[in-house]
């Protein structure tokens, strides 16, 4: 049986096994499987590998999209341009596991943008992650301008305390793309000057679960149109399956 997951830590807020269940009764390959497989280390994920056999090729979410990249053996054009990897495929060949990358962030962020904000005329984003490398790349594909807020800003990120009246007002779209506000810890929320986001603002959450964040509601309070992750991460997930089918039909 074909072994596809999710590697990841926590993992109790994932729809992945739901979506991915999905596309296997459509496609009438019910034979396939999905499992979550939280690591509490990236370390964690070599064992894995070798004690199930069957696993063809994983999606990776927070904390190791980029902490993976060492552990990979190719990567995409969209990887490597992003430094950033969520899907990866694996071949087996004389008991040597050969693992390749791949970010379909990109393809996920895309399809939101597309449906909230087609045409900004500047981005702010929230968190320095490797969901914030596809969100940047997928940007300046558009010709978009964008800026980082950090907590441990480097270079010309910006820190959520220098975060202004004018920088807020210059940047009509807001992408939380940390994980605060997930499931289970839904009180969460980025740090930002709520008292300047207004109606000019879209606010983009990639967090799905809940399906309205606490970033949701209090742009809302402030008249901002606000959207969650989830067509982020179903275009990403049926852009991942197509992937993996292409692999399973070449292996």
């Amino acid at each position: 049986m074909p072994l596809l997951g999710l590697i990841g830590y926590p993992l109790s807020h994932s729809q992945s096994p739901l979506l991915f269940g999905q596309f296997f009764t459509a496609e009438n390959t019910i034979d396939w499987d999905y499992r979550l497989f939280p690591l509490e280390s990236i370390e964690d994920l070599t064992p894995l590998l070798h004690s199930h056999p069957d696993i063809i090729g994983f999606n990776v979410t927070i904390p190791y999209k980029t902490a993976i990249i060492p552990l990979l053996h190719q990567l995409s054009p969209e990887a490597l341009a992003t430094g950033a990897v969520n899907t990866v495929t694996v071949d087996r060949n004389d008991g040597n596991i050969l693992l390749t990358g791949f970010n379909t962030d990109l393809h996920g962020f895309a399809a939101l943008l597309d449906e909230a904000a087609p045409k900004p005329k500047a981005a702010l984003i929230l968190g320095t992650g490797g969901a914030s490398k596809a969100v940047t790349h997928s940007l300046d594909s558009r010709n978009i301008p964008w800026t980082l807020v950090s907590r441990n800003p480097v270079d010309a990120q910006l820190h959520y305390s220098e975060l202004d009246e004018q920088t807020i007002n210059s940047h009509d779209v807001i992408v939380n793309t940390t994980p605060l506000g997930m499931f289970p810890n839904m009180l969460g929320c980025p740090d930002i000057p709520w008292q300047w986001i207004g109606s000019q603002h879209v606010l983009l959450d990639l967090v799905y679960n809940p399906a309205e964040t606490e970033f949701m509601k209090r742009g809302k309070l402030q008249g901002a149109n606000a959207y969650n992750g989830m067509t982020m991460l179903k275009a990403q997930a049926e852009k991942a399956w197509q992937i993996f089918k292409k692999h399973r039909k070449n292996a």
